[in-house]
Protein backbone atom coordinates (compact mmCIF):
# COMPACT_ATOMS: atom_id res chain seq x y z
CA UNK A 1 0.00 0.00 0.00
CA UNK A 2 1.13 3.23 -0.60
CA UNK A 3 1.76 6.00 2.08
CA UNK A 4 -0.70 8.84 2.10
CA UNK A 5 0.01 12.42 1.12
CA UNK A 6 -0.24 13.85 4.39
CA UNK A 7 2.52 11.30 5.72
CA UNK A 8 4.79 11.89 3.30
CA UNK A 9 4.28 15.17 4.46
CA UNK A 10 4.81 15.15 7.50
CA UNK A 11 8.05 12.67 7.02
CA UNK A 12 9.82 15.26 4.16
CA UNK A 13 9.28 18.28 6.97
CA UNK A 14 10.80 16.58 9.58
CA UNK A 15 13.34 14.90 7.32
CA UNK A 16 13.95 18.29 5.28
CA UNK A 17 17.90 17.47 4.09
CA UNK A 18 17.76 13.70 5.85
CA UNK A 19 17.67 11.99 2.55
CA UNK A 20 20.31 10.49 1.70
CA UNK A 21 22.54 11.98 -1.22
CA UNK A 22 21.87 10.54 -4.60
CA UNK A 23 25.68 9.70 -5.13
CA UNK A 24 25.65 7.71 -2.40
CA UNK A 25 27.33 3.79 -1.76
CA UNK A 26 24.92 1.20 -1.29
CA UNK A 27 23.08 1.74 2.01
CA UNK A 28 24.03 -1.85 3.25
CA UNK A 29 26.92 -4.52 3.95
CA UNK A 30 26.10 -6.50 0.98
CA UNK A 31 29.76 -5.26 -0.21
CA UNK A 32 30.88 -7.37 3.08
CA UNK A 33 29.40 -10.48 1.82
CA UNK A 34 30.09 -9.96 -1.69
CA UNK A 35 34.05 -9.97 -0.88
CA UNK A 36 34.65 -13.71 -0.78
CA UNK A 37 38.57 -12.91 0.12
CA UNK A 38 37.29 -11.63 3.39
CA UNK A 39 39.22 -13.88 6.39
CA UNK A 40 39.05 -11.23 9.21
CA UNK A 41 36.31 -8.55 9.85
CA UNK A 42 35.88 -6.55 12.67
CA UNK A 43 32.56 -4.97 14.30
CA UNK A 44 33.84 -2.42 16.97
CA UNK A 45 32.54 1.07 18.03
CA UNK A 46 31.99 2.47 21.44
CA UNK A 47 30.43 0.80 24.16
CA UNK A 48 26.69 0.68 24.30
CA UNK A 49 25.80 1.23 20.24
CA UNK A 50 25.19 -2.58 19.33
CA UNK A 51 27.95 -4.14 18.56
CA UNK A 52 27.16 -7.38 19.47
CA UNK A 53 23.89 -7.38 18.07
CA UNK A 54 25.68 -6.19 14.58
CA UNK A 55 28.44 -8.96 14.79
CA UNK A 56 25.76 -11.80 15.87
CA UNK A 57 23.41 -10.37 12.58
CA UNK A 58 26.67 -9.70 10.13
CA UNK A 59 27.95 -13.22 11.44
CA UNK A 60 24.30 -15.22 10.76
CA UNK A 61 24.37 -13.53 7.05
CA UNK A 62 27.84 -14.48 6.18
CA UNK A 63 26.46 -18.19 7.54
CA UNK A 64 24.42 -18.12 4.50
CA UNK A 65 27.21 -17.47 2.16
CA UNK A 66 30.06 -18.80 3.48
CA UNK A 67 31.25 -22.75 4.33
CA UNK A 68 32.35 -21.98 8.25
CA UNK A 69 31.95 -18.59 10.18
CA UNK A 70 33.60 -18.41 13.86
CA UNK A 71 31.91 -14.98 16.04
CA UNK A 72 34.78 -14.38 18.81
CA UNK A 73 34.02 -12.19 21.84
CA UNK A 74 36.50 -11.05 24.92
CA UNK A 75 34.07 -8.86 26.35
CA UNK A 76 33.83 -9.78 30.13
CA UNK A 77 30.40 -9.50 29.90
CA UNK A 78 29.47 -12.75 27.94
CA UNK A 79 27.59 -10.44 25.73
CA UNK A 80 27.09 -13.82 23.35
CA UNK A 81 25.63 -15.92 25.44
CA UNK A 82 22.98 -12.97 26.40
CA UNK A 83 22.36 -12.52 22.27
CA UNK A 84 22.07 -16.29 21.06
CA UNK A 85 20.81 -17.00 24.52
CA UNK A 86 23.23 -20.11 24.51
CA UNK A 87 26.45 -20.65 26.90
CA UNK A 88 29.49 -20.17 25.00
CA UNK A 89 32.98 -20.47 26.16
CA UNK A 90 36.13 -20.19 25.14
CA UNK A 91 36.13 -23.14 22.67
CA UNK A 92 34.27 -22.47 19.47
CA UNK A 93 30.63 -24.27 19.66
CA UNK A 94 28.28 -24.36 17.32
CA UNK A 95 25.42 -22.06 17.54
CA UNK A 96 21.79 -23.86 17.85
CA UNK A 97 19.70 -23.54 14.60
CA UNK A 98 23.10 -23.20 12.56
CA UNK A 99 25.55 -25.55 10.79
CA UNK A 100 28.19 -23.66 9.69
CA UNK A 101 27.95 -20.58 12.89
CA UNK A 102 30.50 -21.26 15.86
CA UNK A 103 30.83 -19.08 18.51
CA UNK A 104 33.67 -18.76 21.30
CA UNK A 105 33.99 -15.97 24.43
CA UNK A 106 37.61 -15.25 25.29
CA UNK A 107 37.98 -14.52 29.15
CA UNK A 108 40.04 -11.69 28.95
CA UNK A 109 41.72 -12.35 32.51
CA UNK A 110 42.44 -16.50 31.86
CA UNK A 111 44.96 -18.16 33.95
CA UNK A 112 48.29 -17.97 32.78
CA UNK A 113 48.97 -21.68 33.81
CA UNK A 114 46.29 -22.73 31.52
CA UNK A 115 47.46 -20.31 28.40
CA UNK A 116 49.06 -22.88 26.23
CA UNK A 117 50.53 -20.13 23.80
CA UNK A 118 53.52 -19.31 26.24
CA UNK A 119 53.47 -23.05 28.19
CA UNK A 120 53.45 -21.45 31.39
CA UNK A 121 51.36 -25.45 32.53
CA UNK A 122 55.25 -26.55 31.53
CA UNK A 123 56.70 -24.33 34.57
CA UNK A 124 54.68 -24.64 37.15
CA UNK A 125 53.21 -22.28 39.02
CA UNK A 126 55.88 -20.33 39.88
CA UNK A 127 55.61 -18.10 36.12
CA UNK A 128 52.31 -17.91 36.57
CA UNK A 129 52.62 -16.13 39.80
CA UNK A 130 55.27 -13.78 39.04
CA UNK A 131 53.42 -12.82 35.37
CA UNK A 132 50.30 -11.62 36.92
CA UNK A 133 52.41 -8.57 37.96
CA UNK A 134 53.29 -7.44 34.26
CA UNK A 135 51.31 -4.65 33.48
CA UNK A 136 49.14 -5.60 29.99
CA UNK A 137 49.25 -8.95 30.89
CA UNK A 138 45.48 -10.05 30.52
CA UNK A 139 45.18 -8.10 27.09
CA UNK A 140 47.91 -10.18 25.76
CA UNK A 141 46.42 -13.52 27.15
CA UNK A 142 43.26 -12.86 25.66
CA UNK A 143 45.15 -12.00 21.95
CA UNK A 144 46.88 -15.25 22.71
CA UNK A 145 43.99 -17.16 23.56
CA UNK A 146 42.60 -15.84 19.87
CA UNK A 147 45.12 -16.73 18.09
CA UNK A 148 45.42 -20.65 19.62
CA UNK A 149 42.31 -21.17 17.92
CA UNK A 150 43.39 -19.16 14.17
CA UNK A 151 46.46 -20.72 13.37
CA UNK A 152 44.39 -23.64 11.90
CA UNK A 153 42.59 -20.07 9.64
CA UNK A 154 39.49 -22.47 9.00
CA UNK A 155 36.95 -19.73 9.34
CA UNK A 156 35.74 -16.56 8.59
CA UNK A 157 36.27 -14.27 11.43
CA UNK A 158 34.37 -11.66 13.08
CA UNK A 159 35.31 -10.22 16.05
CA UNK A 160 32.77 -7.81 17.79
CA UNK A 161 35.65 -6.11 19.39
CA UNK A 162 39.03 -4.42 18.45
CA UNK A 163 41.95 -6.26 19.93
CA UNK A 164 45.17 -3.99 18.53
CA UNK A 165 45.38 -3.46 22.91
CA UNK A 166 46.06 -6.98 23.06
CA UNK A 167 48.36 -7.34 19.82
CA UNK A 168 50.25 -4.12 21.22
CA UNK A 169 50.62 -5.79 24.50
CA UNK A 170 51.44 -9.00 23.31
CA UNK A 171 54.63 -7.72 20.85
CA UNK A 172 56.30 -6.18 23.77
CA UNK A 173 55.59 -9.42 25.87
CA UNK A 174 58.92 -10.99 25.13
CA UNK A 175 60.76 -7.69 26.52
CA UNK A 176 58.50 -7.44 29.81
CA UNK A 177 58.86 -10.90 30.88
CA UNK A 178 63.08 -11.65 29.75
CA UNK A 179 63.73 -8.72 32.23
CA UNK A 180 61.00 -10.00 35.00
CA UNK A 181 62.00 -13.56 34.98
CA UNK A 182 66.33 -12.63 34.55
CA UNK A 183 65.57 -10.57 37.64
CA UNK A 184 64.12 -13.66 40.18
CA UNK A 185 66.56 -16.04 38.49
CA UNK A 186 69.23 -13.73 39.59
CA UNK A 187 67.72 -12.91 43.15
CA UNK A 188 67.49 -16.77 43.46
CA UNK A 189 71.01 -17.82 42.26
CA UNK A 190 72.74 -19.88 39.87
CA UNK A 191 71.63 -22.92 41.86
CA UNK A 192 67.74 -22.16 41.39
CA UNK A 193 65.82 -24.94 39.98
CA UNK A 194 65.14 -24.21 36.14
CA UNK A 195 67.63 -21.32 36.38
CA UNK A 196 68.78 -19.83 32.40
CA UNK A 197 67.12 -23.10 31.12
CA UNK A 198 63.53 -21.79 32.55
CA UNK A 199 63.92 -18.57 31.16
CA UNK A 200 65.18 -19.84 27.56
CA UNK A 201 62.02 -22.06 27.01
CA UNK A 202 59.40 -19.32 27.88
CA UNK A 203 61.19 -16.78 25.88
CA UNK A 204 61.09 -19.56 22.78
CA UNK A 205 57.58 -19.65 23.55
CA UNK A 206 56.81 -16.14 23.27
CA UNK A 207 58.59 -16.22 20.11
CA UNK A 208 56.73 -18.62 18.60
CA UNK A 209 53.44 -16.79 19.38
CA UNK A 210 54.77 -13.97 18.43
CA UNK A 211 55.61 -15.08 14.74
CA UNK A 212 51.73 -16.48 14.25
CA UNK A 213 50.75 -12.85 15.71
CA UNK A 214 53.08 -11.22 12.65
CA UNK A 215 51.73 -13.54 10.11
CA UNK A 216 48.12 -12.48 11.07
CA UNK A 217 48.99 -8.35 11.42
CA UNK A 218 50.21 -8.75 8.00
CA UNK A 219 46.85 -10.11 6.95
CA UNK A 220 45.00 -7.19 9.15
CA UNK A 221 46.71 -5.15 6.83
CA UNK A 222 45.78 -6.32 3.76
CA UNK A 223 42.22 -5.09 2.64
CA UNK A 224 41.91 -7.99 0.61
CA UNK A 225 41.52 -9.93 3.67
CA UNK A 226 40.26 -7.51 6.65
CA UNK A 227 38.03 -5.04 7.16
CA UNK A 228 36.69 -3.36 9.91
CA UNK A 229 32.95 -2.10 10.09
CA UNK A 230 32.25 0.48 12.68
CA UNK A 231 29.24 0.65 14.90
CA UNK A 232 27.66 4.10 16.15
CA UNK A 233 24.55 6.07 17.14
CA UNK A 234 23.67 9.23 15.88
CA UNK A 235 24.69 11.22 18.98
CA UNK A 236 27.76 13.67 19.40
CA UNK A 237 30.37 11.74 21.46
CA UNK A 238 29.39 8.32 19.02
CA UNK A 239 30.25 10.68 15.98
CA UNK A 240 33.46 11.83 17.68
CA UNK A 241 34.33 8.42 18.82
CA UNK A 242 33.97 6.58 15.44
CA UNK A 243 36.52 9.47 13.65
CA UNK A 244 38.72 8.60 16.30
CA UNK A 245 38.54 4.74 15.51
CA UNK A 246 38.78 5.32 12.08
CA UNK A 247 41.93 7.67 11.77
CA UNK A 248 43.21 4.96 14.49
CA UNK A 249 42.37 2.25 11.83
CA UNK A 250 44.19 4.02 9.14
CA UNK A 251 47.27 4.29 11.20
CA UNK A 252 46.91 0.50 11.52
CA UNK A 253 46.36 0.24 8.01
CA UNK A 254 43.36 -1.29 8.60
CA UNK A 255 40.62 -1.26 5.83
CA UNK A 256 37.54 0.26 6.93
CA UNK A 257 34.34 1.51 4.48
CA UNK A 258 31.41 0.99 6.53
CA UNK A 259 29.73 2.61 8.85
CA UNK A 260 26.60 1.04 10.60
CA UNK A 261 24.10 3.82 12.44
CA UNK A 262 22.33 2.21 15.06
CA UNK A 263 19.37 3.07 17.32
CA UNK A 264 18.03 6.01 14.22
CA UNK A 265 13.97 7.00 14.84
CA UNK A 266 12.99 7.28 11.75
CA UNK A 267 10.53 10.16 10.97
CA UNK A 268 7.66 8.42 9.71
CA UNK A 269 7.73 7.15 13.15
CA UNK A 270 7.62 9.69 15.29
CA UNK A 271 3.60 10.30 14.55
CA UNK A 272 2.42 12.98 16.48
CA UNK A 273 4.70 12.72 19.45
CA UNK A 274 6.56 16.12 19.66
CA UNK A 275 9.29 14.19 22.09
CA UNK A 276 9.77 11.72 19.14
CA UNK A 277 9.44 14.68 16.62
CA UNK A 278 12.65 16.53 18.68
CA UNK A 279 14.38 13.26 18.86
CA UNK A 280 14.49 12.65 15.20
CA UNK A 281 15.64 16.40 14.57
CA UNK A 282 18.71 16.05 16.69
CA UNK A 283 19.38 12.57 15.60
CA UNK A 284 19.13 14.14 11.79
CA UNK A 285 21.53 16.64 13.12
CA UNK A 286 24.50 13.99 13.36
CA UNK A 287 23.39 11.76 10.53
CA UNK A 288 23.96 15.06 8.23
CA UNK A 289 27.58 15.36 9.54
CA UNK A 290 28.02 11.25 8.83
CA UNK A 291 26.94 11.80 5.24
CA UNK A 292 29.55 14.74 5.26
CA UNK A 293 32.36 12.83 6.73
CA UNK A 294 31.80 9.55 5.44
CA UNK A 295 30.66 9.88 1.71
CA UNK A 296 32.97 7.59 0.24
CA UNK A 297 31.48 4.82 3.08
CA UNK A 298 28.75 2.59 2.66
CA UNK A 299 26.40 3.66 5.83
CA UNK A 300 23.60 1.73 7.00
CA UNK A 301 21.00 2.79 9.44
CA UNK A 302 19.36 0.46 11.61
CA UNK A 303 15.74 1.21 13.67
CA UNK A 304 15.43 2.05 17.43
CA UNK A 305 13.58 -0.81 18.58
CA UNK A 306 11.42 -1.41 21.79
CA UNK A 307 12.94 -4.95 22.82
CA UNK A 308 16.53 -6.09 22.43
CA UNK A 309 17.66 -8.50 19.78
CA UNK A 310 17.76 -12.06 21.52
CA UNK A 311 18.04 -15.33 20.19
CA UNK A 312 18.54 -16.79 17.43
CA UNK A 313 15.54 -16.16 14.97
CA UNK A 314 14.95 -12.40 16.45
CA UNK A 315 18.66 -11.79 15.19
CA UNK A 316 17.74 -13.63 11.99
CA UNK A 317 15.07 -11.13 11.35
CA UNK A 318 17.00 -8.08 12.64
CA UNK A 319 19.87 -8.93 10.24
CA UNK A 320 17.91 -8.72 7.31
CA UNK A 321 17.93 -4.69 7.77
CA UNK A 322 22.10 -5.17 7.52
CA UNK A 323 21.59 -6.22 4.11
CA UNK A 324 18.30 -4.31 2.71
CA UNK A 325 17.54 -0.68 3.77
CA UNK A 326 14.88 -0.15 6.74
CA UNK A 327 11.63 0.86 5.93
CA UNK A 328 9.61 2.36 8.32
CA UNK A 329 5.82 0.85 8.40
CA UNK A 330 4.11 3.71 5.98
CA UNK A 331 1.20 6.23 7.27
CA UNK A 332 -1.59 5.47 5.85
CA UNK A 333 -0.53 1.25 6.75
CA UNK A 334 -0.37 2.09 10.33
CA UNK A 335 -4.00 4.40 10.00
CA UNK A 336 -5.33 0.72 8.33
CA UNK A 337 -4.31 -1.16 11.15
CA UNK A 338 -5.83 0.89 14.15
CA UNK A 339 -6.47 4.66 13.95
CA UNK A 340 -4.61 7.44 13.15
CA UNK A 341 -0.55 7.39 12.39
CA UNK A 342 0.10 8.72 16.08
CA UNK A 343 -2.64 6.49 18.05
CA UNK A 344 -0.83 3.53 16.00
CA UNK A 345 3.07 3.95 16.54
CA UNK A 346 4.29 1.23 18.85
CA UNK A 347 6.76 4.01 20.44
CA UNK A 348 4.40 6.55 21.11
CA UNK A 349 2.01 4.13 22.83
CA UNK A 350 5.15 2.92 24.80
CA UNK A 351 6.15 6.59 26.06
CA UNK A 352 2.12 6.99 26.57
CA UNK A 353 2.01 3.70 29.16
CA UNK A 354 5.14 4.81 31.16
CA UNK A 355 3.52 7.89 31.38
CA UNK A 356 -0.03 6.21 32.82
CA UNK A 357 2.06 4.34 34.89
CA UNK A 358 4.04 6.84 36.63
CA UNK A 359 0.60 9.27 37.18
CA UNK A 360 -0.82 6.21 38.88
CA UNK A 361 2.29 5.88 40.76
CA UNK A 362 2.26 9.60 41.98
CA UNK A 363 -1.97 9.19 42.70
CA UNK A 364 -0.88 6.08 45.08
CA UNK A 365 1.56 7.68 47.06
CA UNK A 366 -0.03 11.09 46.85
CA UNK A 367 -3.08 9.19 48.39
CA UNK A 368 -0.61 7.12 51.03
CA UNK A 369 0.21 11.02 52.13
CA UNK A 370 -2.71 11.91 52.20
CA UNK A 371 -3.90 9.04 54.83
CA UNK A 372 -1.00 9.30 56.85
CA UNK A 373 -1.29 13.04 57.62
CA UNK A 374 -4.66 12.08 58.92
Amino acid sequence: MQPSVQGNAAAAALRDGYADPADQLEPTLQNVLDQTSLKWIFVGGKGGVGKTTCSCSLATQLAGVRDSVLIISTDPAHNLSDAFRQKFSKAPSLVNGFTNLYAMEVDPTPDLSEVEGLGLEEQGGFLADISTSIPGIDEAMSFAEVMKQVQSFDYSCIFPTTLEKGLNKLMSLKDSFGGMVSQVSRMLGPTAPGGDDMVDQLLGKVDQLKCVVEEVNAQFKNDELTTFVCVCIPEFLSLYETERLIQELAKFEIDSRNIVINQVIFPEEAGSSRLLAARVRMQQKYLDQFYDLYEDFHIVKLPLLEEEVRGPEAIRAFSQHLMRPYQPPAAAQQAADGGSAGGSNSLLEELRRQVEAQQQKIAELEAQLKAAGK
